[in-house]
């Protein structure tokens, strides 16, 4: 860790581009001066992260991201003792990091994280601001610059795996979804280096897959996997051999659904 600037890593060296859809850009800065945690709720794929480090980068605030998973611990979030050459000393962990420093924290599917790991969170998320660091004995009041921000995926949760009313309570929410086929085309074209008429074909094909969601599909087809077929495009693959490697294979091992899927590519292919 840089010891002049300790989020040096976290700071964002050019503006990650994202396209508003409607008007969360506004009411994030608005929940940024207020200092309100949001939870941001949507699929996979559709764009929360880029947003998050979008807002990051238009707040001129670092950002440290945490992946949450189900081996995380409190201490992964909070900090621990180390030992080096010269003894044991403390190390914080992102959560701590942030809090400290004043840094924006990003919690990454956070309900993928077990729940006695989340309730840490707690006492950051009302009026204390604080973060108690048990281990260490201190009790670590947040920077005046820090928030923190959690996503998640309502589309995966089960009764076991969802967030506690206690915590979802302490957050302002943002519902996220795949934009309109215009938006959704635009961004596809802009990320992929694809034109826009390919970036339309392949949005047709994402649109037809969502309407199997639950019908044969767990979750549609994402708008990063659109991205990915197209930059697969971009770079002379075939285009339905480019959809079958990006948009059908990685959702779904089901002949039938492959054949469905691989139909409605070669429709607009």
């Amino acid at each position: 860790m840089n010891a002049a600037d300790p989020l040096l890593a976290h700071r964002l060296a050019s503006e990650p581009w994202y396209r508003p859809v409607a008007d969360e850009v506004a009411l994030f800065e608005a929940a940024w001066q207020a200092r309100m945690p949001m939870m941001l709720k949507g699929p996979t794929g559709c764009g929360k992260t880029r947003f998050v480090e979008h807002m990051a980068w238009k707040l001129g605030k670092p950002l440290v991201t945490v992946a949450c998973n189900e081996d995380m611990t409190a201490a992964d979030l909070v900090g621990r003792y180390l030992l080096d050459a010269s003894g044991t000393r403390w190390q914080d962990g992102p959560l701590a990091l942030a809090a400290r420093h004043g840094a924006i924290c990003y919690l990454d599917e956070v309900v993928e994280a077990r729940q006695d790991t989340t309730v840490v969170i707690h006492p950051l998320t009302d009026t204390r601001r604080a973060l108690p660091l048990e281990k260490k004995g201190e009790l670590l009041h947040a920077h005046p610059d820090f928030l923190l921000v959690i996503s998640y995926n309502p589309g995966y949760q089960s009764l076991m795996k969802d967030l506690k009313p206690s915590t979802k309570q302490r957050f302002g929410a943002l519902d996220f979804g795949y934009p309109a086929h215009a938006v959704e085309a635009e961004i596809v074209a802009h990320e992929a280096g694809v034109d826009a008429a390919v970036a339309s074909k392949l949005v047709s094909v994402a649109e037809r897959a969502r309407n199997l969601k639950g019908h044969g599909l767990d979750e549609g087809i994402s708008t990063r996997m659109l991205v990915h077929a197209g930059s697969l495009m971009a770079r002379g693959v075939e285009p339905v051999a480019a959809c079958r490697v990006a948009l059908v294979r990685p959702i779904t091992d089901d002949p039938d659904m492959r054949d469905a899927l691989d139909a409605a590519v070669t429709t607009y292919f």
